[in-house]
């Protein structure tokens, strides 16, 4: 029988307390009724058209993206643009979007502390705790073996779906590492966490020049890790899985799946 759209959010809220989220973060219902029913749920990292697509052709009542459509404000919803077009698309079909985003990084069993589980990092903590205890963004962990700087690369590559950018990594390849520090998504704001410059390694997404170049400096010099680079969206991807689980186990009457789409935005690479 179908969950009303109230009950998958009370567990959602459940799993991912909005209070958890960023003050400029925009997590929550974006469309939907809250008395439609919920017999499907779809997770995707991002809500974009191939998703969007995916989701209402499997049946879904509801998409559940990490990243919000509407992050920042807009003034118009008409179909002349692209999130308006796929808002209009999901009203139509009668499928509801929400978002978990920030809120969904934080917990216990988030973006960045399912990372650093695949990883198998140990006695980890985030990086920047949250009020709640073992809550908080990034983690922050030891390799049960230590490692070179290379071997974890590659293990990170071969973790994590492929993607044309790869994984770019900053330090020599021999590099020792037992400590690492780990952000799903972009995570240079916390390059200058204590936790991060203790680390001897530092694995996250979008690192700006500017940012990385210094923090590549510091360790020349012995002060602050290496660094390895990955795809956005691939390190958030892995908690698809896990957050599946969740709801499966709190919604047993619900079908839930994970999206096959890549919606990393970058399709090639020239290497030179």
């Amino acid at each position: 029988m179908p969950y009303a759209l109230s009950e998958v959010l009370a567990v959602a809220e459940r799993l991912w307390p909005s209070t958890g989220a960023e003050s400029w973060d925009a997590p929550g219902l974006v469309t939907g009724a809250l008395q439609q029913p919920v017999a499907a749920i779809q997770l995707s990292v991002d809500a974009v058209a191939a998703s969007v697509d995916e989701a209402i052709a499997s049946g879904a009542d509801l998409m559940i993206a990490h990243h919000p459509l509407l992050l920042r404000g807009v003034t118009s919803v008409a179909e002349t643009h692209y999130k308006g077009a796929l808002l209009a698309k999901l009203i139509r079909s009668d499928t509801a979007l929400l978002a978990a985003h920030t809120n969904a990084d934080v917990v216990a069993a988030g973006t960045s502390a399912v990372l650093a589980d695949r990883l198998g990092l140990v006695d980890q903590r985030p990086i920047d705790p949250s009020a709640t205890p073992g809550t908080g963004i990034g983690r922050v962990g030891q390799l049960a073996e230590p490692t070179t700087l290379g071997r974890l690369a590659r293990a990170v590559a071969e973790l994590l779906p492929a993607t044309a950018a790869g994984v770019r990594v900053a330090g020599g390849y021999d590099h020792p590492i037992r400590t690492v520090a780990v952000c799903g998504g972009a995570g240079d704001s916390l390059l200058g966490e204590p936790a991060v410059l203790e680390a001897d390694a530092y694995i996250t997404a979008d690192l700006r020049h500017h940012p990385a170049s210094e923090a590549r400096e510091q360790h020349l010099i012995g002060a602050g890790p290496a660094l390895i680079d990955v795809s956005h969206w691939a390190s958030e991807w892995l908690w698809l899985d896990v957050a599946a689980a969740q709801l499966r186990a709190l919604l047993p009457e619900a079908s839930v799946t994970v999206s096959d789409v890549r919606t990393d935005p970058w399709d090639f690479a020239i290497v030179q």
